[in-house]
């Protein structure tokens, strides 16, 4: 049986923040609104032309998340390029949440950098891993 990932859902603290924090840093548009049960905002999000892919929804009501140093859970987003990775650290600098700094791993990691959305959950920014544009397919599976 074929089975397809079609979304992920959050539970986050402010809706809105969250929001403007995937728009602004991720490109995500708002695809889908509605109220709740409980009165409150739920909300679906995706990249441009893939709204019927692939969705982030952000449910209100979490308690926010306080990620360790060692944990290095994520979402992940693949950059055109070296540089877009730089601009993408540069705007989290300057808004306070950059928390990895640009650096450049051994394959099939690439080149990265490392955010936190207003919930405290990590966003990496790449280029050059085999799931976004700029590197070599990922070998197959021994």
């Amino acid at each position: 049986m074929p089975v397809n990932l079609t979304h992920i859902a959050l539970h986050v603290r402010d809706v809105d923040r969250c929001v403007a924090f995937y728009q602004a840093f991720c490109g995500l548009t708002l695809v889908h609104e509605r109220i709740g049960d409980k009165g409150r905002r739920i909300v679906w999000m995706a990249e441009p032309e893939k709204e019927n892919a692939f969705v982030f929804v952000l449910l209100p009501g979490g308690p926010g998340r306080d990620q360790g140093e060692q944990d290095f859970s994520h979402f992940g987003f693949a950059m055109a390029s070296r540089a877009a990775v730089d601009a993408v650290a540069e705007q989290a600098r300057a808004a306070g949440c950059l928390e990895w700094e640009p650096r450049q791993e051994p394959y099939p990691v690439g080149y990265y950098c490392g955010v936190k959305d207003p919930d405290g959950n990590f966003v990496e920014f790449s280029y050059g891993q085999p799931l976004g544009p700029g590197a070599d397919p990922l070998p197959a599976a021994p």
